[in-house]
């Protein structure tokens, strides 16, 4: 069986047989990817021991909220698509959700959005929902019990791991913020608010009871015990509005995935709440009209870089919460793409963008540091999985007690009509502030199918930029005919509209720079 599994950053391209690298790993089960070494061995622990990609993945999820939890964890929200053995694909929402007691002006302070409020402390978090799809996904397409691809996770936490060069790099930023909490000082600092040095053997046993917890009751741990009462006693005595109830009332929703087609390939991917799907879809379909092969390197970049910026300028004006607020489908109509890439002009880049009239927008409609988990195995289930607790250590809060990291993702919604988020990204009034609401999100688990059979698995971290980095990976595979490493390897540009800056990456040359911005675009 030959399968290709691609995480934006981590990749091997291999038949199920030997280990491609630390991160990546193929094996005669399955094949799994993830951003630590620790997380990958989780997964392929579980495959040995007769488990599914379900079971791989989930036991990779738990155990990146040991290692690398300033990314993801059970205290934040997440994203899967998963592709049951029988073919079947389903679309997992586990994004977090606003409170009850939420407003639409609840960052607001004389007259201006207040993205400290939406950021750090007890306001900045959402209900998290990562734990409620991990539990759906092992109860639908688990072999293994539950408690054995959780504990090895909470034996990690107790046991202790080398702190990495990076995760010491992300305390160091966020050190005079996670010393505000005391549970988050105990953990990450030492006694002069200093982050830990790299190799430093960080124990977590906090989160090992957490998870012992999980293990032994499930997510009624999480969502109607003892979990959901101490974040809700805390919220209550440091100015939170989360109550025991919202945890109470949270569910994971299934969601129909979005389907398009690009150069003969079906490209699966994740509908509102997240723009992922969309997004990704809408740029593939506008560069679809073109011959990218034909074209220079100048005009490819430039035409990449006005796709995007299209897109992205949609997304600010019609993405939220489609229980919310309506979503047009004919965003992903290749008809409507057709008129967006006539708006482009090979010779400049477009000023003064503004949002298209995709077809049927009022009837045909949609019922950031993060991580990616790619698994497959050789029953043929495959799992693309991104996860996330927002920026660096989420809201910075650690329930005393509980040892998890809690998202800080309310950020992503509108806290204020025009005012940017941590990410920079402008949002519209369907992206607001509502009680219930699940905010608009960039993660864009994607699997590829050709001729009904799944040949790729990609994910991304990065805000905004996940979606320009699968769909620039997309195109070096199909187009290119790249393989996984030297897809990942070229080098990447980003476009979200606004600000009215084209990203490029440091390594891109001086001449290819300057040609760009001969186009007219500021770099």
């Amino acid at each position: 069986m030959f399968v290709r599994v691609l995480l934006t950053g981590l990749l091997f391209v291999a038949a199920f047989a030997s280990t491609a690298s630390d991160y990546a790993t193929v094996h005669p089960n399955g094949a799994a990817a993830t951003v630590h070494p620790l997380a990958t061995q989780a997964a392929i622990d579980a495959l040995d021991q007769g488990g599914t990609a379900i079971d791989a993945a989930v036991a990779a999820a738990v155990t990146l909220g040991v290692v690398d939890g300033h990314n993801s964890g059970i205290g934040g929200g997440n994203f899967a698509v998963v592709r049951w053995a029988d073919g079947r694909i389903e679309a997992l929402d586990g994004r977090e959700q606003a409170p009850a007691a939420a407003r639409h002006d609840m960052y607001v302070r004389d007259g201006k959005g207040d993205i400290q409020l939406s950021t750090t402390g007890p306001l900045a978090v959402g209900i998290p929902g990562s734990v409620a799809v991990y539990e759906y996904m092992h109860q639908k397409g688990g072999k293994l019990a539950w408690k054995d691809v959780i504990l090895p996770a909470a034996d990690l936490a107790e046991n202790g791991f080398p702190l990495s060069a990076s995760s010491h790099s992300r305390i160091a930023r966020t050190a005079e913020k996670l010393s505000r909490f005391p549970a988050s000082k105990k953990i990450f600092l030492d006694e002069n608010n200093q982050a830990l040095p790299a190799g430093y053997p960080i124990k977590q046993i906090d989160l090992a009871h957490s998870y012992r917890q999980l293990a032994d009751e499930g997510s009624r741990y999480f969502y109607r015990g003892d979990f959901a009462r101490r974040v809700a006693r805390w919220m209550k005595n440091n100015g939170g509005i989360i109550t025991a109830d919202d945890f109470a009332n949270y569910q994971m929703r299934q969601r129909e995935p979005t389907n398009s087609e690009y150069r003969g390939y079906q490209v699966v991917g994740f509908p509102p709440p997240s723009s992922g799907g969309v997004h990704v879809a809408q740029i593939l379909n506008i560069l679809e009209n073109f011959d990218l092969r034909a074209m220079d390197e100048v005009t490819r970049y430039h035409l990449l870089a006005e796709a995007m910026q299209l897109a992205f300028a949609d997304r600010a004006f019609f993405l939220g919460d489609p229980d919310f607020v309506p979503v047009p489908k004919g965003l992903m109509d290749k008809n409507y793409a057709k008129q967006l890439a006539l708006k482009i002009d090979p010779k400049t880049t477009a000023k003064g963008v503004e949002h298209g009239t995709p077809p049927n927008a009022d009837i045909d409609l949609f019922g950031k540091h993060t991580t990616h988990i790619s698994v497959a195995d050789k029953w043929g289930n495959w799992v693309a999985i991104t996860t996330t607790v927002n920026t660096s250590f989420g809201s910075k809060v650690i329930v005393p007690g509980t040892g998890v990291v809690l998202n800080n993702q309310m950020d992503d919604f509108s806290t204020q009509p025009g005012v940017p988020n941590a990410f920079g990204l402008v949002g519209n009034e369907a992206n607001s502030v509502q009680p219930g609401k699940r905010p608009l999100s960039s993660m864009s688990p994607t699997l590829v199918l050709k001729d009904g059979k799944p040949v790729m698995s990609l994910g991304a971290a990065g805000g905004p930029t996940i979606i320009t980095q699968v769909v620039q990976t997309l195109v070096n595979v199909i187009d290119f005919d790249m393989d996984a490493e030297q897809a990942l390897a070229a080098q990447r540009i980003h476009h979200q509209w606004k600000p009215e800056v084209l990203f490029v990456e440091n390594a891109m040359p001086e001449a290819l720079r300057q040609a760009l911005q001969v186009r007219g675009h500021t770099l």
